[in-house]
């Protein structure tokens, strides 16, 4: 098996616009989903992600995210492991959140050193 990395990418609008309950509504969801991911075998871990961030390059240090001019953020990631791509991408179309267009994955394999 092999392991792959899913961001969890979010609009930043819809969540700021959300209320407690829709927000509690959508953990749940998600939550129930890496339970049937674990339950088969493929989950390893996850975590949601706070939205304060640091952009850093060599010469600076942005502190004052979440940034404005961005639409979409990584709001959490789950590690998995699949056979390959193809299969780590139909685990992903399975979140009901991708289902219900509240999000967004990005599915990438962990690269392997020898």
């Amino acid at each position: 098996m092999k392991k792959f990395m899913f961001l969890i990418r979010e609009d930043l609008a819809r969540l700021a616009q959300m209320d407690e309950a829709e927000l509690q509504a959508d953990i749940a969801a998600m939550t129930a989903w890496a339970e049937e991911l674990a339950a088969g075998g493929n989950l390893l871990s996850g975590e949601p992600l706070e939205p304060d961030t640091r952009y850093i390059t060599k010469n600076h240090i942005a502190s004052d995210g979440p940034f404005a001019e961005a639409r979409e953020s990584v709001s959490g990631y789950f590690l998995i492991q699949a056979a390959d791509l193809e299969e780590a991408a139909r685990i992903a179309a399975t979140c009901p959140s991708l289902q219900d267009d509240k999000i967004a994955i990005e599915v990438r394999p962990l690269m392997i050193y020898a």
